[in-house]
Parts: structure tokens; C-alpha cells; sequence
């Protein structure tokens, strides 16, 4: 290796590194803060928790609400993420591996939904939930968050069905099986990687998502999911000082998404780097 690519090497590292601690710092920051009281978050911010104040989460819990937002959120997630993986993968094999007329128009025009930005349909979408009764309903939003979710997932999955190999599809046909079942038996079990990190991204987006519950999910307090709940503890908690709360909060939030890409990390990085290697 000539000293160009060391200087190279060092310099991605360096900002490997760089980055790495700008994501990992706030984080471990945060955690370390819903271990403290009050008064040890601002008099000493950087140091560690002389003892452990695990109330802070009880707290946030149970008095903040945090329970009944956690369980909203699971509730519509889970019902949109399935709905999203089954119907993207579904429609993305379909436009991947059959030609008809008309593949490329359909295709297009879900991958144009990638650039319509959300904000700009609220007021109609807001209208045709409120025409329709779906307004502060799990499946009202369910069904919003899949359509937004389609797009992504569609473009994601039709290149990496693009690369399995057609032959494995072909002798299952031969052999008699239909297409529904060549898709979920054989071609559904081979595109695992793609299907878990394409599941990764849209887990993060819907769980994450604020703007679409904070217009289409305000009438009704017990259906509010987790954001809107961390949005009203920042509020609330804001005028009690109780900032250890609103850090346990905050962690509480952050968990489920943490523990979804460690659990997955390997399968996330094969199934963005299946399609370059194939």
C-alpha cells in the first residue's frame, strides 16, 4: 500500500470514528441523565450517576403516560409493518419478474410517491380520514402509514428480486406449484435479507413518525402514540423541572429502536450488500 493509500485509510477512519462518537455520545448522554435527580443534571451534566434513580423510568411510565403511548405505538406499527412488507413485497415480486404492459408506468409511479413530500398532502389526507371516519383510529393510521411506507419498500425489493436467480422459480413451476405458492415458499424465503433490512427502515420511519399522528390523531388522548406523548412530557415536564422524567421518557422512546438493529445488524448489512454481490 503506497502512502496515498495509507493517508487514505487513516483519514476514513478518522472520520469513522468522528461520526461514530457524535451518534454514541448523545446516547450513552442521554441514558446517563434518566439515571440521575434533578439536581445532578445540571450541577454535573458530564459525569457519571453517583447512584442509580431507576423511579425516573417508573415515573415516566406510569404517571407520564409513557405506558399507554408504548402500546399505541406497538399496536399501529406492528398492523402497518406487516401490512407494508406484504403487500411491497407482493407487488415489488410482480413488477421484478413479469413483464406485462404497463410494468414500468406502475413502477414508476410508485417510485415517484419517493419524492411527493408528506406535508403537502396533509390537508387533503386530513379531510378524506375525517370524510371516510378513520380520524383517530389505529386502522385509520395503519392504512396511512402503509401507503407512505409502499414507495420505499416497492423500489427497495424490486431491484433485489431482480437479482435472484429465475431458475429456482422455473423448476418450482414445473414441478406444479402456483405462483402464490413459488412466491411465499420459495422466492418470499430466498429474499430474507432484502425483506429484514427494507423491515429495519420502514420500522424506524413509522415508529419515528410525528407528523402524520400529530394531524390525523388529535382528538382522541388515549390513542396519541409515542411521539406525540414524548412531544406533551418535553411540555409538561418543562414547567415541573422534572428533566430526569423527560430523559427516562426519551430513553424508554429510543429503546425498541436500538434493540431492532442490534438484533438484526448482520442480516441489515447482507441484505444492502446482496444486491452488489450478486
Amino acid at each position: 500500500m503506497g502512502s496515498e493509500g495509507r493517508i487514505l485509510n487513516v483519514f476514513s477512519h478518522g472520520v469513522l470514528i468522528l461520526w461514530a462518537l457524535m451518534v454514541t455520545l448523545p446516547l450513552l448522554w442521554a441514558v446517563m441523565s434518566a439515571l440521575k435527580d434533578d439536581k445532578s443534571i445540571f450541577t454535573s451534566p458530564w459525569a457519571l450517576p453517583t447512584s442509580l434513580h431507576f423511579d425516573n423510568w417508573s415515573r415516566a411510565w406510569s404517571q407520564a403516560h409513557m405506558s399507554e403511548y408504548f402500546f399505541n405505538s406497538v399496536v399501529v406499527v406492528a398492523g402497518s409493518l406487516f401490512g407494508t412488507m406484504l403487500l411491497g413485497s407482493m407487488a415489488a415480486y410482480v413488477l421484478a419478474r413479469f413483464e406485462f404492459p404497463g410494468n414500468r408506468f406502475i413502477y414508476y409511479l410508485f417510485v415517484g410517491g419517493m419524492s411527493f413530500p408528506v406535508i403537502l398532502a396533509l390537508v387533503p389526507l386530513f379531510f378524506v380520514m375525517k370524510n371516510m371516519q378513520l380520524l383517530d383510529t389505529y386502522h385509520g393510521l395503519i392504512l396511512v402509514y402503509i401507503a407512505y411506507s409502499l414507495p420505499f419498500t416497492i423500489f427497495f425489493l424490486s431491484g433485489f428480486f431482480r437479482t435472484l436467480p429465475s431458475s429456482v422459480a422455473e423448476a418450482a413451476l414445473i414441478d406444479g406449484a402456483s405462483h402464490t405458492r413459488t412466491f411465499f415458499q420459495v422466492m418470499l424465503p430466498m429474499a430474507k435479507p432484502g425483506l429484514i433490512s427494507v423491515g429495519i427502515f420502514n420500522f424506524l420511519g413509522q415508529w419515528n413518525q410525528y407528523l402524520l399522528p400529530a394531524v390525523l390523531n388529535v382528538g382522541d388522548e388515549d390513542k396519541k402514540l409515542l411521539p406525540q406523548g414524548l412531544v406533551a412530557l418535553a411540555v409538561s415536564q418543562g414547567y415541573k423541572g422534572d428533566w430526569s422524567g423527560l430523559f427516562a421518557g426519551l430513553v424508554i422512546a429510543m429503546l425498541p429502536v436500538l434493540a431492532a438493529y442490534i438484533v438484526f445488524q448482520r442480516q441489515v448489512q447482507a441484505g444492502l450488500t446482496a444486491g452488489a454481490l450478486k
